[in-house]
């Protein structure tokens, strides 16, 4: 494989306290608002974003020449960290980027300074599996995790029955139509700073189609989430879940019931 190289930024001063936020599946880092960003660096935080490998400005391959796994991924934080010359951070994740976290507090505690999980689902616990199952209209086994809101499902089976072409305009029509859908119903949507977002990803990206070798790299690590692990998280944790969350409903919940880095 090559060297990936990985996009990154910091930002207030390099002797506070460092804060490494990781993105979700298939997005970029300036997906974390510079808002946020700046209010944490202001409070007296040395803040870290960057893009995942094959999203904005990080490296992209040919998956078919060059495949990977979540593993790798995971692996990618890490090199962030040493990048910055860190050998611990608190960690906030949002979504895939929680699980990220997770995984990370269990097999390198001494990474861990704290972890903030947002819109995340509990480490092993299937997440990707019974969102799959949702898609494709298939029961779900007792035990499983909550479904996905039903807008959320109309969504994502339409978008996959007719994607959308590949004309600037329309892919950003389709990813604000996208980012809708994620905002979920609690509040008001704001579309002209949805479009400034997703002009800003369309912009700086390599590739965006690239951004789909995630989902590759999710079938080529089916066991990528260890089971039963979570209960070995002992950094204290702060789990974040929105009042209307639309993919994964009630999922951040169970998380503090099965880890003992409770916050």
């Amino acid at each position: 494989m090559p060297n990936m190289k990985i996009w990154s930024e910091e930002f207030g001063a390099a002797a506070d306290a460092p804060i490494l936020l990781i993105m979700g599946s298939m997005s970029q880092g300036v997906l974390w608002p510079d808002e946020l960003i700046g209010r944490l660096a202001a409070g007296g935080r040395r803040v870290i974003r960057y893009d995942h490998r094959d999203t904005g400005m990080s490296g992209t391959v040919d998956f078919a020449t060059d495949p990977y796994t979540w593993d790798d991924i995971k692996n990618d934080v890490y090199r962030v960290l040493a990048a910055h010359g860190l050998d611990s951070a608190h960690l906030v994740g949002h979504s895939a980027g929680g699980l990220l976290g997770q995984l990370i507090a269990v097999e390198a505690p001494e990474r861990v300074r704290s972890l903030t999980v947002i819109a995340s689902s509990p480490l092993g616990g299937g997440e990707g599996q019974v969102l799959l199952r949702a898609l494709m209209g298939q029961p779900q086994p007792e035990g499983s995790l909550p479904e996905p809101e039903p807008e959320f499902v109309e969504f994502f089976r339409a978008l996959v029955a007719a994607p959308p072409g590949r004309d600037r305009r329309t892919l950003i029509d389709s990813m604000i139509a996208e980012q809708r859908v994620l905002h979920g119903t609690g509040l008001p949507f704001d579309e002209d700073a949805a479009r400034r977002l997703q002009e800003r990803v369309y912009g700086r990206a390599r590739d965006l189609s690239a951004a789909a070798n995630h989902r590759l790299a999710a079938g080529a690590s089916p066991d990528f989430e260890p089971v039963d692990a979570l209960h070995r998280v002992e950094a204290p944790t702060l789990v974040i879940e929105g009042s209307h969350e639309p993919v994964k409903p009630g999922h951040g919940a169970i998380i503090p019931s099965r880890s003992r880095g409770r916050g």
